[in-house]
């Protein structure tokens, strides 16, 4: 580690809060009593919040740095661009900056919020802090104070807090939005229509609230979404508080719309939080009600003010019926599924039911989620590579010879085959007689991925050959994969057996 010379000036990046002087903190105001040099970042018109905020600190015989920006907009004519153009900006900065160092002089780069957050000052700091002593005073954020000003708590308990950047892409905006527990949305002034758009789209702008200059003149707050797009600047914020302290939709429905009622089938992927969607996420966590197999339920994360409703899983229709009740008494509810809705689970129970006439007005959404096949595909490597059918072994809603008539077409087609439901405590054979089915069509030599709780605590993920696949080691947990004739398996350096299908089939004649 090299010695910096003692002989060299100190580099502070100095945090002065959200606007009122009153907020800057003891070691921010000794650090700018201290300089020699006082720097700060301003537009073309040389004017700086920062040094307004600092201005009673700031005495007449210490050196002034104005950082100029060249731009302030995504347009120019520099050949790097506006990244190119801010570059070379940051660098002509940090080198002015290193003068005063060098010779001697202690330099504090005055930053609104905190130095680090969103901040100018950490451009110079990654220029810097390698070459000189640097000290980061922190201040007190833009979102803190938003939420100061609001009265409201940003996260409580288990949740989190999101901070996004409006400057991001409408359906980024609106993913992040809809995972989110709690949100703040920077950067508005002309993203502000968009960041507005996003937050409808996530089912969030009845919880919105915007904080414009927050501790700064012209300060001003309210519902976001009685703001008029036109008189937003830069400097305010779009915030999604806690929700712990929501209220519970009342049973009765009473007070409700019954027009904002609707049903939402939500997959949560094989394990849950892990494998569930940002749309997933929004439609969990904006749900009055949550309905499903209290298995499924234990994988969605609490909300405050959610009731949940469980149930076995041999009650589809029931769970269906109720969920299209309470939305049409005006609830907003997402029925849990797991895996894929749409596979071997929730949406067809939920669209059955609600084809009757006395349903025919509730809005019904179906969200994908990650499948068990694919999953369990994805652990083993690519065996579904190719063409590949998905067939569940259970002969409790079909008889047993439809499942063995379409084992033997698909095998006969020589499609990879993905089994569901291969084995319970009350069906146990089914697996045994597959085998013998797929041995007549198939090499003792197919490769077999069994998967069993893929993403779970228990997850096991092996390859076997047809020949050698053992029965009794099949659950209702177990996803099994059987290989068609170009499934490939092989054993890595590490041990581990990858499989895959070729996505390029033998021309007929062809080996």
């Amino acid at each position: 580690m090299s010695t910096i010379p003692s002989q060299r000036g100190k580099l502070y990046g100095v945090g002065l809060g959200p606007g009122d002087p009153e907020l800057m903190t003891v070691a921010a105001v000794k650090a700018i009593a201290s300089a020699d040099v006082i720097a700060y970042h301003c537009a073309r018109h040389g004017r700086s919040i920062a040094r307004s905020i600092a201005a009673e600190h700031i005495r007449a015989e210490q050196i002034e740095e104005r950082l100029m920006y060249p731009l302030t907009v995504e347009t120019t004519d520099h050949p790097g661009g506006y990244r190119g153009a801010l570059d070379d900006f940051y660098e002509e900065a940090a080198a002015l900056l290193a003068g005063h160092l060098d010779a001697g002089r202690t330099v504090a780069v005055l930053a609104e919020g905190d130095p680090m957050f969103y901040g100018s000052y950490q451009h110079m700091h990654k220029r810097l802090a390698n070459r000189y002593e640097a000290t980061v005073i922190p201040g007190v954020t833009s979102i803190s104070a938003a939420a100061a000003r609001l009265g409201q708590p940003l996260c409580e308990d288990k949740e989190t807090l999101t901070v996004i950047p409006g400057t991001l892409p409408e359906d980024e905006l609106s993913a992040r939005i809809a995972a989110a527990d709690s949100a703040v949305v920077m950067k508005l002034g002309r993203t502000f229509t968009k960041v507005r758009a996003a937050i409808e789209g996530s089912g969030r702008l009845d919880d919105a609230r915007y904080v414009e200059r927050a501790f700064m003149d012209g300060e001003r707050t309210g519902a976001l979404a009685d703001i008029d797009p036109e008189s937003v600047p830069y400097f305010s914020v779009a915030v999604l508080p806690s929700r712990v302290d929501a209220e519970p939709v009342a049973d009765s429905g009473l007070g409700l719309d019954p027009a904002r009622g609707e049903v939402v089938v939500v997959g949560t992927g094989p394990a849950g939080a892990p494998w569930l969607t940002p749309e997933s996420r929004g439609a969990l966590a904006n749900a009055d009600d949550l309905v499903g197999y209290t298995t499924y339920l234990a994988r969605v994360p609490g909300r405050p003010g959610q009731v949940r409703h469980g149930s076995d899983n041999k009650v589809e229709s029931e769970r269906a019926e109720f969920a299209l009740d309470l939305a049409r008494r005006g609830h907003r509810v997402a029925v849990v599924s797991g895996g894929d809705p749409g596979v071997f689970a929730m949406a067809t129970a939920v669209l059955e039911v609600a084809s009757e006439e006395r349903y025919a007005g509730i809005p019904v959404r179906v969200l994908p989620g990650v499948t068990a096949a694919n999953a369990a595909a994805a652990k083993a490597g690519a065996p579904l590579g190719h063409d590949y059918a998905t067939i569940s072994l259970s002969d409790r809603l079909k008889p047993w010879e439809v499942i063995a008539e379409r084992l033997r077409t698909a095998a006969a087609a020589d499609l990879v085959l993905a089994l569901y439901n291969p084995g319970s405590r009350s069906r146990t054979w089914q697996v045994g007689k597959a085998r013998e089915l797929l041995l007549e069509l198939r090499l003792p030599d197919t490769p077999v991925v069994l998967a069993r709780d893929v993403g779970g605590a228990e997850e096991s993920v092996r390859v076997v050959r047809l020949a050698d696949l053992d029965p009794e080691v099949v659950d209702m947990r177990t996803l099994l994969i059987v290989g068609s004739s170009q499934t490939r398996a092989v054993v890595r350096a590490d041990g581990r057996t990858v499989t895959w299908t070729p996505r390029r089939y033998p021309e007929p004649g062809t080996v």
